[in-house]
């Protein structure tokens, strides 16, 4: 089973990182995940080991961490809102009055210049006001056996500084580190809440519709077939049918749509959604839990704990990183003073600023800051992504193979031609006479070809089994359906080349006309294809099980690499595992989520497409579309492209200025307290350019 905590006030991205190598080594544990941007732990165990794994892993988040307060994840159904908090621990006025009244303290000793024993109990008074948490933090994790840390850094390389006599240095090196923790924490919690106003599309309320009238409650205590209202500006708290009303819809929660939905009775209305017009009443289909917007939201909040391999690799480096930094430093005191015959003091300041420059909070913090901010672009756009090592897949991706029907085309049957000596208006006026009783999507493709027309009276109707429809209109004797039924009356039809259904009609004993039915591509299909070419795609793949003459015209107009065609669910497979084989980069299958689930699991990356409230479409796949639109797929690679750019900008930009600053420190060329705004700096703005993930044009 696993079990979820919130580590409220969790706040250091390396404490986070020692908090799960610790939990992962408990007995009885298969797995530990800390997630430093949500502020979750989640642990996987055997349901009779819970018990005391859970007191092992409180156990040691409190001796990491003492301030961080661990509350197990539960659902409220009282109040509809999962136990997830994303606000900050508090402390922020405690640590602002204490860089303020230090810094008056600092300005104070440096004009009034004292000398001698005052001198050094003024500035270890003050050292100790400033830094006094970060010494206690750093001693305890040496006898909780984590030594390298950047509480450890500090505290070495100013307890350094005052040993040597530099009192000013040591007290604005540990102000300045202050002052950076206090904005780091600031820009990370900034960025924290941006998100999660983002993704912010849960309504708090429902107004239920009661025998006596309208009654607001939880959206979690409403039963599935009840009936509620949305009044105009009100958000859809829960899935449902609309029974009454009409109005226009703001989807743009859910799809990344500006274009408003119109809504009338009878159709599927979900939860996120925003009611712009008029007064609905719903009847609910889906439970709070179940609903559309719950699902996003839980997908999202989740997705950060799937870690990207760059991300992995982040943790890995600062866990080695740190200690042979400290080891060069103590061979950058050894070895020029007994080799060299250098200065000790000199030498000792030059490693002592070594070690502050050494602190790898900017890439802990910035890269999973900018993967999470990516998957909240994303999901703006309507397009969900189920963690971060999806996201990294997705910009890798070289190779797309599509499923046809849902994918490329609607999935609807529509009328593409009508041609016959009776003309085409008379042509459709029978055809949709004849099968207005009939339910078949071939039939009402017919009828809404015809539109909201009075169709004429029709009598003995019956219906020939496998080959059409036979009736007797304006008191003449009128059939339509396949040539076995025009054969069967007598009637000569021209075949019809080409790719589609033919309906031929006949009135009278005499040939009428024909109507050729397709399923229609996608209006955006073609134009995505070109796109995905653009963007570097090097195959665009179609597996169909429909006739190799349909996949064939369907992959002639779009300008697809290969088809293949007649293929059953197990076929898919195969060809996939074969274009896979084959493929250079990563292949991405895109496909309706439900028929084509073996696939998804298949492919590199599965991408469901028109998986809105689909069960099948969100646990198959790695990426959900929230419309049947296959251009959201390009939008969604640039998004990913773009994150995986920024995170190589952090990564490269941290250690670039850190190296600089590591061999000027080496030389002697920057001060301590110049390496710590260089530290603070970098952090920073790593997690600015991060932030940028957020923005999706």
């Amino acid at each position: 089973m696993e079990k979820n905590y919130q580590l409220k006030g969790l706040d250091c991205a390396n404490c986070a990182a020692k908090i799960e190598r610790a939990v992962s080594k408990v007995d009885g544990v298969t797995a530990a995940n800390v997630d430093f941007i949500n502020q979750k732990m989640s642990i996987s165990c055997q349901k009779a080991d819970l018990p005391t794994v859970e007191t092992q892993a409180l156990a040691i988040v409190n001796k990491l961490e003492p301030d961080v307060v661990v509350e197990p994840v539960v659902d409220h159904p009282e109040s509809g809102k999962s136990g997830h908090s994303h606000e900050h621990s508090g402390g922020d006025n405690h640590n602002l009055w204490r860089i303020l009244i230090t810094a008056i303290a600092l300005v104070l000793l440096l004009w009034l210049d004292p000398s001698g024993w005052l001198r050094v109990v003024a500035y270890v008074a003050v050292y100790l006001f400033i830094g006094g948490d970060i010494v206690k933090q750093a001693i305890t994790n040496i006898f909780h056996g984590e030594v390298f840390d950047e509480n450890f850094l500090m505290t070495v390389a100013t307890i350094g500084a005052l040993g040597i006599g530099e009192f000013p240095e040591a007290v604005a090196v540990m102000f300045l580190y202050q002052i950076g923790e206090y904005f780091q924490d600031y820009a990370v919690d900034r960025s924290r809440k941006n998100i999660k106003e983002l993704m912010d599309v849960r309504p708090d309320t429902a107004r239920l519709l009661t025998e006596k009238g309208e009654k607001e409650v939880s959206p979690a205590a409403v039963p599935v077939n009840s009936l509620i209202v949305v009044n105009p500006g009100e958000k859809v708290p829960l899935d449902g049918v609309i029974t009454e009303g009409t109005s226009s819809l703001d989807t743009s929660a859910l799809t990344g749509e500006s274009m408003p939905r119109e809504a009338k009775v009878g159709e599927e209305i979900l939860s996120g959604m925003i009611n712009q017009e008029g007064r609905l009443v719903i009847k609910t289909n889906r439970s709070f839990g179940q609903s559309t917007v719950s699902k996003i939201l839980e997908l999202v909040e989740n997705a950060s704990s799937q870690k990207a391999p760059a991300e992995k690799f982040i943790t890995k480096f600062a866990r080695y990183y740190t200690p042979a930094v400290v080891a060069l430093a103590v061979l950058l005191v050894v070895v020029p003073t007994l080799f060299f015959g250098g200065d000790l003091k000199e030498w000792l300041y030059r490693a002592l600023t070594f070690l502050v420059i050494s602190c790898p909070c900017a890439l802990v913090i910035s890269v999973p800051l900018s993967f999470f901010a990516g998957i909240g672009g994303a999901s703006k756009s309507g397009i969900l992504v189920k963690g971060s090592n999806h996201l990294e897949t997705l910009a890798q991706v070289e190779t797309v193979v599509f499923d046809k029907t849902g994918t490329l085309t609607e999935g609807k049957f529509a009328v593409e031609s009508v041609s016959g000596p009776f003309g085409n208006e008379n042509i459709l006026r029978y055809a949709a006479t004849l099968e207005q009783h009939s339910t078949h999507p071939i039939a009402q493709s017919v009828l809404r070809a015809f539109g909201d027309q009075a169709l004429a009276p029709v009598s003995e109707l019956k219906e020939v089994a496998g080959q059409g429809i036979v009736g007797v209109i304006d008191g003449q004797q009128a059939a339509i359906g396949n040539l076995k039924l025009m054969t069967s009356l007598n009637v000569k039809a021209p075949a019809i080349d080409g790719v589609g259904t033919a309906l031929y009609l006949a009135v009278a004993g005499e040939y009428a006309g024909v109507l050729v039915i397709n399923d229609q591509i996608k209006a955006d299909a073609p134009s995505t294809i070109s796109q995905l070419k653009e963007a570097g795609i090097k195959d665009t793949v179609m597996l169909t099980g429909d006739s190799p003459q349909v996949g064939e015209m369907v992959a002639q107009k779009l300008g697809l690499t290969s088809f293949f065609a007649g293929l059953l669910p197990e076929d898919k497979v195969t060809h996939l595992q074969n274009i896979m084989a084959k493929a250079t980069g990563k292949v991405a299958f895109v496909g309706d989520g439900i028929n084509d689930a073996p696939v998804l699991v298949t492919a590199d990356l599965g991408v469901a497409m028109g998986g809105l409230g689909s069960d099948a479409a969100i646990e198959a796949s790695d990426v959900v579309i929230m419309n049947d639109q296959p251009s959201k797929l390009v939008q969604a690679i640039k998004i990913s492209r773009k994150t995986l750019k920024i995170v190589k900008q952090n990564i490269i930009f941290a250690l670039g200025v850190k190296s600089i600053v590591l061999v000027l420190g080496a030389l002697g060329y920057t001060s301590m307290a110049m390496a710590v705004f260089a530290d603070v700096g970098v952090t920073l703005l790593a997690v600015l350019n991060a932030m940028r993930c957020l923005r999706v044009k």
